[in-house]
């Protein structure tokens, strides 16, 4: 029987890291986007040629790709952040779908913040959302940017859930939680 797909999305600083690291700790096979997109600019050169193409070596350091000069320049205008999502998102897709193909526990769960923005929400058996006060993310992040302003509402993401938390309290509560989660997903 192939593992039961889970995508775990939610909102800037709402926990979505934690709540990955929770379901690994409870048996879960887990996977991180932003992981992937930092072995993508290690290793993918045809990327890291592209990205050399379109904004020069000032977005690399030591040989690497500097994420900090690239944020700086796709944060700023909407255009070249396009264009790296452009680049971006069908590698992720690919590197996902065949790590998703490779295991082998009974649950799988992939942090993807993007989730509902890419149409991603159909790969997947079950969406779990993980959302916290704005005051809360404040906290935790500083200053969110204007980069909430084309997300999913987070309303609409715990709407289309199958799973939503909101996380504002302990990360025990938060692990509890994951917990109750997966027994009921393993209960199938």
């Amino acid at each position: 029987m192939r593992p039961l797909a889970v995508a775990l999305t939610g909102g800037i600083a709402a926990g979505k890291s934690e709540a990955l690291q929770a379901f690994a700790r409870h048996g879960a096979a887990t996977v991180s986007s932003d992981e992937i997109v930092h072995e993508l600019y290690r290793t993918d050169e045809d990327l890291r040629a592209a990205l050399r193409e379109r904004w020069g070596d000032g977005v690399f350091s030591g040989g690497e790709v500097d994420r900090a000069a690239i944020g700086r320049i796709v944060f700023a205008d909407r255009d070249e952040l396009g264009w790296l999502e452009d680049e971006l998102h069908p590698r992720v897709r690919a590197a996902t779908a065949d790590w998703l193909a490779r295991q082998t526990a009974e649950v799988v769960v992939a942090e993807i913040p993007l989730l509902y923005e890419t149409g991603g929400e159909s790969r997947f058996d079950k969406v779990v959302v993980i959302t916290a006060p704005t005051d809360v993310r404040v906290e935790r992040r500083g200053e969110l940017t204007d980069r909430e302003a084309r997300l999913v509402p987070e309303e609409e993401k715990v709407r289309r859930a199958d799973f939503a938390y909101v996380n504002d309290g302990t990360l025990e509560e938060l692990d509890a939680w994951v917990a109750g989660v997966l027994e009921e997903l393993t209960r199938r």
